[in-house]
């Protein structure tokens, strides 16, 4: 009976949260101005709470300037600048385990530092099964890495500094194509994401869903390029560590789809996520310990170009109030309820 309780009270917190906070998806709100720092505060970080803000940085040099390849290649001519690569366009995702292809682990992407003009090669060149490239590294790369570019737009969003009360924590740069694409994961931050060339396209979770999300512990793995070999090996890291991720693929292949639907039906039957294209010149505000997956689209453009502010987050009684939820055991079907199966459960 209290598996059942349980159950039935979480899928009634995901309707409650939709219906008295986040509306209907699979919109959000979309603000056609920049919000003053008050508002912004008050209906969307306090409210735990996202939005698409439209043309928030076309008046920056950058959105004329960094679509042109030559601009960047002569504008960072000796610039080094890190540069991941995987086989599949997927880093930071789960892979078949190397020793147990059966079973899955988490693969870190191979990193290269490489002068921008040979790292912007690569990712021109990336094809989907061989090797594909991404510049990213996160941890503040645009301000560690690409400081000639620092002129071409704004050091931190004016009105979100104000609003929360302190400035970006790390500020990053994303530049790829169509074949790269982000798993689902969350992170603790405010994020504010400005799309500069291309297209972004996210799935939106609020924290809340964590249990949809179906969060496991793999063994963690990194791909190492054999540039004689032309060709990737996937090996575990030792001592072995583990990473808790998200198992969901919202888009599984038409072989597996079935399989996955049956595997994770909190995800699959539950409310639909919430559904956001970011184009060229807007922002989106992602708030902090949302689920998010994201792909991306050229839209036109050789390259998906796109910037990041990342705010430090407010541990207050909502991330106490996570921390609860995630706690909770889940029964994952009526049979789990009756004691025959595994729950989720977080420690």
């Amino acid at each position: 009976m209290g598996g059942r309780v349980a159950a039935s009270s979480l899928k009634s917190l995901w309707n409650d949260v939709r219906e008295l906070s986040l509306g209907a998806p699979p919109q959000i709100d979309h603000l056609h101005a920049r919000p003053s720092p008050l508002h912004f505060l008050r209906h969307y970080v306090a409210a735990n709470k996202p939005c698409l803000i439209s043309s928030a940085a076309t008046h920056w040099p950058a959105f004329s300037l960094w679509p042109s390849s030559d601009y960047l290649r002569s504008t960072l001519s000796t610039t080094p600048v890190s540069v991941h690569l995987t086989p599949s366009g997927q880093a930071d995702a789960l892979a078949p385990h190397p020793d147990s292809p059966s079973s899955l682990c988490f693969a870190a992407p191979h990193v290269e530092t490489l002068p921008f003009p040979d790292a912007l090669d690569l990712v021109l060149e990336s094809e989907k099964g061989k090797k594909v490239a991404y510049l990213q590294q996160q941890n503040d790369c645009f301000r560690h890495e690409y400081g000639p570019l620092a002129q071409d737009c704004e050091e931190h969003i004016p009105w979100a500094t104000e609003a929360v009360g302190c400035s970006p924590e790390a500020v990053n740069l994303w530049i790829g194509t169509h074949l790269s694409e982000t798993s689902f994961h969350k992170d603790h931050y405010e994020n504010l994401y400005v799309v500069i060339s291309g297209e972004k396209r996210f799935l939106l979770l609020p924290p809340t869903d964590i249990h949809r999300m179906y969060i496991r512990n793999y063994p963690a793995a990194r791909y190492h390029y054999h540039q004689d070999r032309g060709e990737f090996s996937l090996e575990l890291e030792k001592p072995t560590t583990y990473v808790p991720w998200c198992s969901v693929d919202p888009y599984p292949g038409s072989n597996d789809k079935r399989g996955q639907i049956e595997k994770q039906p909190l995800f699959f039957d539950g409310p639909e996520p919430f559904e956001v294209t970011v184009t060229a010149g807007d922002m989106l505000y992602l708030p902090s310990m949302w689920f998010h997956h994201v792909r991306q689209s050229q839209d036109g453009s050789q390259l998906t170009i796109a910037m990041n502010y990342w705010y430090d987050m407010q541990f207050d009684i909502k991330y106490a109030y996570f921390n609860f939820l995630q706690s909770i055991s889940y029964p994952l079907s009526e049979k789990d309820e009756m004691g025959d199966g595994d729950d989720i459960e977080f420690s």
